[in-house]
């Protein structure tokens, strides 16, 4: 019995150093008060706000695109926040991100039992659906697309942004 819970502890200590050897950013907490926190964290800069879950279907479609885009536009912050309406799956999002090329950019999860709260922070009336993504402008001008992305409009909307500057 103590040889397997030395063995157990022994890999989960090799696991957790492994994670944080050039690991990614962890998953941020969203609760009360982080929309603005994020806001003037990306005061200034263009940035794509992209609201998505694990049990949406068209998010899992999205998210490789949006890691692309990423990867294509790093003068565009990219910031994601799993607003699952079921209770959220860290480690399942966390692999979603990774698979999509997502891991590096600025990740939340929702952490409050009392999602409308936090919805109704960021916009009084959004009412859930996701995937949901706000683009901000530099000079703070938000654009909503509900429901899914057309790459073509990030494009459209990222050269403006960078052409402004």
């Amino acid at each position: 019995m103590r040889r397997r819970f030395a063995g157990i502890l022994g890999l989960g200590i090799l696991i957790a150093s492994a994670a944080t050897l050039g690991a990614a950013p962890a998953l941020k907490p969203f609760e009360r008060g982080t929309w603005q926190g994020v806001l003037r964290g990306h005061a200034g800069r263009p940035t794509l706000v992209h609201f998505w879950g694990v049990t949406c279907g068209p998010c899992k479609v999205e998210l490789p695109l949006l890691g692309q885009f990423a990867k294509d536009h790093p003068g565009i912050d990219v910031v994601t926040i799993s607003a699952d309406l079921v209770p959220n799956l860290p480690a399942a999002t966390q692999s979603m991100l990774d698979k999509a090329g997502l891991s590096s950019t600025e990740n939340f999860i929702f952490n409050d039992g009392f999602v409308e709260r936090l919805r109704f922070e960021i916009d009084p009336a959004w009412q859930g659906d996701i995937p949901r993504t706000m683009l901000i402008s530099r000079d703070g001008t938000i654009t909503t697309i509900e429901g899914s992305a057309e790459m073509a409009d990030l494009e459209k909307w990222s050269g403006q942004q960078l052409a402004t500057h």
